[in-house]
């Protein structure tokens, strides 16, 4: 909103903060800042032009803790507002609307400052061309050095932003030639595919592959921490794509085991298999509630940065069941039932279907408390310990989770002093060693953590005010959970009938909701986003994407057509909407070119969430076997390919995508069964099958996939029996089950 008084001059332009008009928490949150903050669209790059002022994009989520730290430090201060009103185009975005706006933007930052992170803050013209950017950037209320910005020093944003202004004033044409050589040189790296694409043009393609996947898993074996697991040093992210890849490398078919090696892959398993293990006992676990925060500050899982995303808990749900069902080990089945509770549970599963995005990082140490700490929902003293367990099961639990009377936060990572005297739970010993030390029979001790662990729950939740939620609901990461839950339902349906309907229940539930409030059936399109109604975002690639591989997920676990044939109208459409004939692979966002998109993005390398095409090509390829599909098989084929350069330069970058590789050399075996074979089903939900697809026909199921795939048309659907069909053909199959 503006009004103008007349003049033309910069200055009569007079912003007003419009946020409230936002449906986003995250956005909503900045609506009482002084900063007049505008919404991303027409009307605000409008007003950049028109006024010609650099935009001042601002992009975060709802649980990022950097971010609500630079509102308080910045967006609250007068000084900044007056600054950013009277000289910009102040925009608020929340990166989980509008993650393609973001990629672009990010993709600016990292390649000019080596690093990048929320909140992402950039300077751009009106012709939506950056000019200059960066991460957290201390404000005039900040207590502290900086810790994590992007920027030398300690560069303050009041700086920054007098800086800016004086140099779009006095340099404009300077800035405008710089930002459009900067957007050149993006546009000529935006498409990862198209270097590999003019390679299978000129016949200079090979093809990719199987031996990549050793060249990946060296990469990993020499990176791993031997020590704490995982991948890196501080700070420390689960990356759950990389360790599926790990976990999933002897499950492949004995080629795969032959280029890599098969004590390789056994180590390969073992990596990942510590990795989770100091996880789950991790301070990035909630270890006497549920799920997992985003990552760990510290190299050995025990200070967690506090949000949760659904995202993460998902794909961890994923992980952990494939650890379970390759090794049997209690310890995983344990966090899988922790993940699944977590997500079928409020605050995040929404209670009319549909799970929501997050829980805050901070929130209020008690009720009636005026200010957030990080970390404070979690966090406790050893006098807390004692006097909700009291002496004896409060210094047995302290034992066990590593709980001191002095805090076990280290000093250096606390800059704000909020866990003086705190302590972040982890399990540092086994009921059987504490046992052992204290002298009590073991039975007791197992007794005691069960009973402390209900106890300090419950105390919490009945006198600690619980992080803030974002009750978005994002299409792509409910995708991903309906496919970690109708695995998880299918695993666990010989061992917990209860946990897996409550599973099953959840996945169904929520395809239900998005069918009906995120899906027009008339022009077969996804919309992103559902927050007190349905959002104006259009699905995204990793919309479609996600949600197909949740829909196939919950094809195998109840083999109900109506699933597959939602995946398939889906793909079909994600094929129209994000694909172009001159170019392979899927972009980030549909045709036509959204006209407040500086350039359309390909995402093929994978990150805390997995690549959109990696997910595609994978979604391709199931439905070509499950389907007998060849145009889908091709269009896979051509989603890998797109990016075949890049693949054989980085391999370890696209973990996801190199089973893909795989499927496209060695194809899929998809198991038919017919008439009754229950036996059959348990035998093939107790195994990890990366290679394999099954569907069901008779009993009153497959009519739909009956007519969709030729090969099963003739086929005797109540007759029992088992059946591999790969490569247009099918074989009697009971030996590979």
């Amino acid at each position: 909103m503006e009004s103008d008084s007349g003049g033309n001059g910069r200055d009569d332009l007079q912003l007003v903060n419009r946020l409230n008009e936002s449906r986003s928490p995250y956005v909503r949150g900045h609506m009482n800042n002084p900063v007049a903050w505008q919404m991303w669209g027409p009307e605000a790059l409008g007003l950049a032009t028109k006024h010609n002022r650099l935009l001042f994009v601002s992009i975060g989520y709802a649980a990022c803790h950097w971010c609500h730290v630079m509102e308080r430090e910045s967006f609250c201060s007068p000084e900044v507002a007056q600054l950013l009103n009277t000289n910009f185009i102040p925009i608020k975005i929340d990166r989980e609307e509008r993650p393609d706006v973001d990629a672009i933007y990010m993709n600016y930052v990292q390649a000019t400052t080596g690093s990048g992170g929320w909140p992402l803050n950039v300077f751009v013209t009106p012709d939506l061309e950056p000019v200059f950017g960066g991460t957290y950037w201390p404000g005039p209320n900040n207590s502290m050095t900086a810790v994590g910005t992007t920027v030398a020093g300690t560069v303050g944003f009041v700086e920054i932003l007098e800086k800016m202004r004086d140099v779009w004033t006095q340099q404009e044409g300077r800035c405008r030639e710089s930002a459009k050589e900067i957007t050149r040189q993006l546009r000529k790296f935006a498409e990862e595919g198209v270097h590999s694409h003019q390679m299978v043009e000129r016949g200079e393609g090979e093809g990719l592959e199987v031996e990549l996947i050793e060249e990946a898993f060296q990469h990993f074996r020499k990176k791993y921490d031997k020590i704490n697991g995982g991948f890196s040093s501080a700070p420390k992210f689960p990356t759950p794509v990389n360790i599926s890849f790990l976990l999933r490398l002897g499950q492949w078919p004995q080629t795969v085991k032959d280029v890599v090696g098969e004590t390789e892959c056994q180590h390969a398993s073992n990596m990942a298999f510590h990795t989770l293990r100091n996880m789950a006992r991790g301070g990035i676990r909630d270890q006497i509630g549920y799920g997992f925060a985003r990552y760990s500050v510290t190299k050995d899982w025990s200070l967690p940065h506090f949000e949760k995303m659904l995202y993460d808990q998902a794909q961890l749900l994923d992980i952990y069941l494939d650890a379970f069902l390759s090794t049997r080990d209690p310890e995983m089945l344990g966090a899988v039932y922790d993940v699944a509770t977590y997500l079928t549970s409020p605050p995040i599963g929404a209670p009319n279907g549909g799970f929501f995005s997050a829980e805050d990082a901070d929130s209020y140490p008690s009720k009636g408390d005026t200010e957030k700490r990080e970390g404070a929902y979690y966090v406790w003293s050893l006098k807390e310990f004692h006097d909700v367990l009291g002496e004896k099961d409060g210094e047995i639990c302290a034992r066990f989770y590593g709980v001191t009377a002095d805090g076990n936060v280290a000093s250096q990572n606390d800059p704000h002093d909020e866990f003086i005297s705190q302590n972040v739970l982890k399990v540092t010993t086994t009921p059987s060693a504490l046992a052992k030390k204290l002298g009590i029979p073991e039975a007791s001790i197992t007794q005691t953590l069960k009973s402390g662990r209900q106890q300090l729950r419950e105390y919490r939740e009945k006198q600690r005010p619980r992080p803030a939620l974002d009750d978005k609901i994002i299409v792509c990461w409910n995708g991903l959970a309906i496919g970690a839950l109708s695995r998880t339902s299918a695993a666990l349906h010989s061992i917990d009938p209860t946990k897996a309907s409550a599973c099953l229940e959840a996945a169904i539930s929520t395809v239900v909701f998005i069918k009906k409030e995120l899906f027009d059936p008339e022009s077969k399109t996804l919309y992103r986003v559902y927050r007190e109604g349905r959002g104006s975002t259009p699905g995204l690639c990793d919309d479609y994407a996600f949600f197909i591989h949740g829909l196939i997920d919950l094809y195998e676990a109840t083999f109900e057509d109506s699933y597959l044939e939602f995946a398939d109208i889906l793909q079909k459409r994600q094929n129209e909407l994000f694909t172009s004939s001159d170019s392979p692979g899927f972009y980030t966002a549909p045709s036509p070119h959204p006209p407040d998109l500086l350039m359309r993005l390909k995402s093929g390398m994978d990150a805390a969430e997995p690549s959109s095409n990696n997910i595609s090509a994978r979604n391709l390829y199931r439905l070509s076997s499950m389907l007998n599909d060849a145009s889908y098989f091709q269009k896979a084929k051509e989603t890998v390919e797109a990016f075949e350069a890049e693949i054989e330069q980085f391999p370890f970058t696209f973990s996801g995508m190199l089973g893909s590789v795989v499927m496209g050399r060695l194809g899929l075996k998809g198991i038919v069964l017919t008439g009754e074979n229950d036996e059959t089903v348990k035998r093939l939900r107790q195994t990890v099958r990366p290679n394999s697809t099954v569907v069901a026909l008779g009993k009153g199921k497959g009519l739909w996939l009956r007519e969709r795939n030729d090969l099963l048309k003739h086929m005797d659907a109540e007759k029992d029996g088992v059946m591999v069909c790969e490569g247009g053909t099918c074989r009697d199959g009971i030996e590979f089950v």
